[in-house]
């Protein structure tokens, strides 16, 4: 599996959870000490997400390399 797949899987693996992590947080019965632990290993997973999708932008940036070896500053739309 290439880096870029694994990267996707564990992206989509955080993503996936804070899904669920919202979810618990939203539910009636979470007591408040579920809900801290539920919050700060959210918090952690957005960190991860966001660190994941810096890397891939610069990825993206750097492969934006034109044939004679220029490169495009251009900003990415998002």
């Amino acid at each position: 599996m290439s880096g870029a797949a694994r990267q996707d899987d564990s992206l989509q693996s955080d993503l996936e959870r804070l899904e669920a992590i919202v979810r618990a947080l939203e539910a009636d019965d979470v007591d408040l000490d579920r809900a801290l632990e539920l919050f700060e290993e959210g918090i952690g997973r957005l960190r991860q997400a966001r660190e994941r999708l810096g890397a891939a932008e610069l990825k993206l940036r750097q492969l934006r390399e034109t044939a004679d070896g220029t490169v495009r500053a251009d900003q990415l739309d998002g």
